[in-house]
């Protein structure tokens, strides 16, 4: 798509949930052009995240889900550039964990969002967690897919609180691996795949269960 850019800024921290507290590294997305931009997530550290924004307007913070280690610097970005943090609303209960006393616009499945000209659709996938969404750019053949698709499989769900694998699988089965092949798939973690290369292994990890 002419005029998009997408960079990438990678930050540390760590991830809490049920007791547990694991560190982690988090890849945060800034799309848009030069004059106008989205944050996908908001990890850990305002500090890069800003100097990658530079003095581009910025439209939205868009949390693909509302895990602490993706939301953690949301409401000071959201100060600090006047932007207003979007969460899916089946999140709203690990959202006040994290932030009680801060508010949030609500996604919803379906949902296009402009910018540089083009839409960027809200994907509603639950199973990592209830208001887990993927954001799609059809016209550039992009996905960002937070913590619902990685290279090698789904997001995490084993147990812990409000996360369900049949639900993931359907949420990739449906609205996942019906997108074109050649898709770029911009996970939360880690590397990008497609989505050519993740479609013939969906009955795999149906198998082992992860």
């Amino acid at each position: 798509m002419p005029g998009l850019k997408i960079d990438h800024v990678l930050t540390h921290g760590v991830f809490a949930l049920d007791g547990g507290e694991w560190e982690v590294d988090n890849n945060i997305w800034i799309v848009g052009d030069d004059t106008e931009v989205f944050i996908i997530d908001a990890a850990h550290d305002a500090a890069p995240i800003l100097d990658a924004v530079g003095e581009r307007k910025v439209k939205g913070i868009l949390c693909t889900h509302a895990h602490n280690d993706h939301i953690t610097v949301a409401p000071e970005l959201s100060k600090r550039l006047d932007a207003p943090i979007w969460v899916h609303p089946g999140d709203e209960m690990l959202w006040v964990e994290t932030h009680p006393e801060e508010k949030f616009q609500s996604l919803a499945d379906g949902q296009e969002l402009s910018i540089t000209g083009a839409e960027l659709r809200v994907l509603n996938t639950p199973g990592h967690s209830p208001g887990s969404c993927c954001f799609y750019f059809p016209e550039a053949g992009e996905l960002f897919s937070g913590d619902t698709l990685f290279q090698g499989g789904p997001g995490a769900t084993g147990g812990r609180s409000y996360t369900s694998f049949p639900t993931i699988i359907e949420s990739i089965r449906g609205s996942l691996l019906t997108l074109p092949p050649e898709t770029i798939v911009h996970t939360g973690h880690g590397d990008h795949t497609t989505i050519g290369a993740e479609a013939p292994h969906l009955e795999e990890w149906i198998r082992r269960g992860y």
